[in-house]
């Protein structure tokens, strides 16, 4: 996949826009929730306090339906990835707070892709593709701890400036 500029490419900014915008319009996401931050988080300068709060509260099965929804995924796909099986996650109406942490977590990442990455599809197929910078890995197959977390947001960092390792 590349993603060096087209001429197709839309500026950063109308990119950022679109993007936002059909992130929004699916579903109407309160401000703050997982959904909201994918498409806004780097728009408001409040929001990591906030989301600490959010965390220490617990995410909401509604809010995290809307994610998925969102990102166009399901349960299952992430089911390695979370701190919690998917079935014990069913029965709850609020989530713990280091499950509430990673799906903040996975929230921002996609944001950050969605921005980064011409489309979601582009994205998504990075994700799912080894990468020789994370030792032959799929970015999405190191999104189950923090540090893998902070291994492929830095790549993605990296692919956003055209620094590639």
């Amino acid at each position: 996949m590349s993603t060096k500029p087209t001429s197709k490419r839309l500026s950063k900014s109308t990119r950022a826009t679109t993007v936002a915008a059909s992130i929004n319009t699916p579903t109407r996401s309160t401000k703050f929730s997982p959904t909201w931050v994918v498409g806004n988080a780097k728009y408001s300068p409040d929001f990591k306090l906030e989301i600490i709060k959010r965390i220490r509260i617990g995410v909401k099965k509604t809010d995290w339906k809307a994610l998925i929804r969102n990102i166009g995924a399901t349960e299952k796909e992430f089911e390695n990835i979370l701190p919690t099986s998917i079935s014990s996650m069913q029965q709850k109406t609020v989530y713990g707070k280091e499950t509430s942490e990673r799906i903040y977590e996975l929230a921002r990442l996609f944001g950050l892709g969605y921005d980064v990455f011409d489309t979601k599809d582009d994205f998504k197929n990075w994700l799912m593709t080894p990468s020789r910078s994370l030792g032959n890995k799929k970015p999405f197959d190191l999104l189950d701890s923090s540090l893998g977390f902070e291994m492929v947001e830095s790549e993605i960092v990296r692919i956003r400036y055209n620094v590639y390792s």
